[in-house]
């Protein structure tokens, strides 16, 4: 896991349009980069709602919002539509992304341990350094969570 004053991975990625996305599309911007497990489920669909409540705030603080899961780009085309995202979301299918800065490991489920996404927050300077990472992510209430915690 990545951790702060770390400079983030360089990385390469197709959005939920076939866009291709890297980390240095936001060279000179703020970027809030959420890892989340699955679209359209109930704390992943809380968390990227919360966020899009709040986009108009994180633009006018200068933030960028680019989400990444390891589901496909039809899902994530769906997951947008259904829930009016404004922002991308990178299809990671290959997991490299997220293997890359480190939210992919063990988890545990009734007991049971298995390999997973760690649902993960990177607050990432206009340099590329990581500035602030969420592990305990409040899919609630997100927002204030981060603003809270970057005093802004």
């Amino acid at each position: 896991m990545l951790k702060i004053g770390d400079k983030a991975p360089d990385f390469k990625g197709v959005d939920h349009n076939d866009n291709t996305i890297t980390l240095s599309d936001f060279k000179g911007k703020k970027l809030i980069l959420f890892f989340y497990p699955k679209d359209n489920t109930p704390g992943c669909t809380a968390e990227a709602c919360n966020l899009r409540d709040h986009y108009d705030q994180w633009l006018n603080k200068g933030y960028q919002i680019v989400g990444v899961s390891p589901d496909s780009v039809t899902s994530h085309q769906k997951f947008i539509t259904k829930h009016e995202l404004p922002f991308p979301l990178i299809a990671d299918t290959e997991k490299e992304i997220i293997k890359a800065f480190g939210a992919w490991g063990p988890k545990k489920l009734y007991g049971r341990e298995y390999e997973g996404l760690l649902r993960t927050t990177f607050v990432v300077s206009e340099e590329g350094i990581i500035e602030q990472v969420f592990t305990k992510v409040k899919t609630k209430d997100h927002t204030n969570q981060i603003l809270a915690t970057l005093n802004i």
